[in-house]
């Protein structure tokens, strides 16, 4: 999958499958994306009635052009059930929750091979996004990113990480699991979607903006959310700026003047120019015009 193939997602929010008035106003939120819900959300006795709403859910929410996507539940017998309901035309991407290796995606990979031919769609229509949510997950995160070419990105699970190795879901633990994150989704040319921190706390919305904008600086490209709060600060801060919009056109502007002149190296602002640079810059200029092309 090459960049250019990757979604614009700032924010994408989860919505459980079977709260139909939740699904009815979902596009008005402002996210770029919408999770319906089949797991945490959706209590035992209800997940049957979640999975056979998931279609009409998805039209509903991609008639007002979001991308959907799917979160399934991890017990095999759910998952395969789960999927066999979510992959259709609508759906953009199936959620994978506590994804612990590369087989594991592969598994889930093949069986959506299998439902897009029976369904008549078209091969790789439906994407992978991986849930780590553990220690055997972190430990192969990089082979789990890059296990198929259907995997868009991958995300940590802060809350059933944190669980899992004991800690609170706090800043100082969730570091290092996140960091490994970005790590091996730019190395696997992937979406890294995530912030440091617990995704259920929303009481404190400008906490919430710095956390947001760490990611950012951390090299995140986007974040989930499950309160319409969360929305507006992911898609503020994940936009490239006005200033930073100026400074990336700028530079490339006597990058390219510095080329054409024959000079190797290239000065902007009292600073020197090199690969990484200008690549950080077209990656700005990028974002922008495919943001401003989604609002026009």
């Amino acid at each position: 999958m090459t960049q250019q193939e990757l979604p614009l997602w700032r924010s994408a929010l989860f919505v459980p499958a079977n709260v139909e008035k939740f699904v009815a106003k979902a596009h008005t939120r402002g996210a770029d994306a919408i999770i319906l819900d089949l797991e945490d959300s959706v209590v035992l006795s209800e997940k049957g009635n979640a999975r056979n709403v998931v279609p009409a859910a998805a039209a509903t929410v991609a008639g007002h052009g979001l991308d959907v996507l799917v979160r399934i539940n991890r017990p095999w017998r759910l998952a395969v059930r789960d999927l066999e309901a979510a992959v259709c035309k609508d759906v953009h991407t199936i959620a994978v929750p506590k994804v612990t290796s590369a087989d594991h995606i592969q598994f889930i990979a093949e069986v959506i091979d299998e439902l897009e031919v029976e369904k008549q769609l078209p091969h790789g229509h439906t994407r992978i996004l991986a849930f780590i949510e553990g220690l055997d997950g972190l430990e192969n995160i990089d082979a789990i990113a890059a296990a198929s070419d259907r995997v868009l990105g991958v995300f940590i699970g802060a809350e059933d990480f944190s669980s899992e190795v004991g800690m609170e879901p706090s800043e100082i633990g969730l570091m290092y699991p996140n960091q490994r994150a970005v790590f091996a989704a730019r190395k696997a040319g992937v979406l890294p979607l995530g912030f440091v921190g617990s995704i259920a706390d929303y009481s404190d919305l400008d906490a919430f903006r710095a956390k947001i904008r760490q990611a950012k600086q951390l090299g995140f490209s986007g974040a989930l959310g499950i309160h319409p709060s969360q929305i507006g600060i992911m898609n503020e801060e994940f936009m490239p700026s006005v200033e930073a919009v100026e400074h990336a056109t700028g530079l490339l502007a006597a990058f390219e003047e510095g080329l054409a002149a024959g000079r190797g190296a290239v000065e902007y602002k009292g600073k020197m120019i090199d690969a990484p640079v200008v690549a950080r810059a077209e990656e700005t200029l990028r974002k922008h015009r495919a943001l401003q092309a989604r609002q026009s």
